[in-house]
């Protein structure tokens, strides 16, 4: 989310857990937000007007390999 201070890198992910992602265009609601807030991350990006956000394939690329660095690539070669 950009709605978080709290970058991808600083999340603990732990074996098993989930990683959820809204659509492309709006993001995660509100609601769901709300249910972990110490636990919404971010990717960082460039601060400029005209990029607004990243594609989905690429921030779910970006945060499923995190989560893999974390758990030492676990059932990865």
């Amino acid at each position: 989310t950009t709605k978080s201070i709290k970058n991808h890198t600083q999340a603990k992910y732990a074996d098993e857990c989930y990683i959820v992602f809204g659509k492309e265009t709006k993001g995660l609601t509100k609601e769901i937000l709300s249910l972990n807030p110490d636990n919404n991350v971010r990717i960082p990006m460039l601060n400029i007007d005209r990029v607004r956000s990243l594609n989905l394939s690429n921030s779910v690329a970006i945060a499923a390999y995190e989560a893999a660095r974390q758990i030492d690539y676990k059932e990865l070669r």
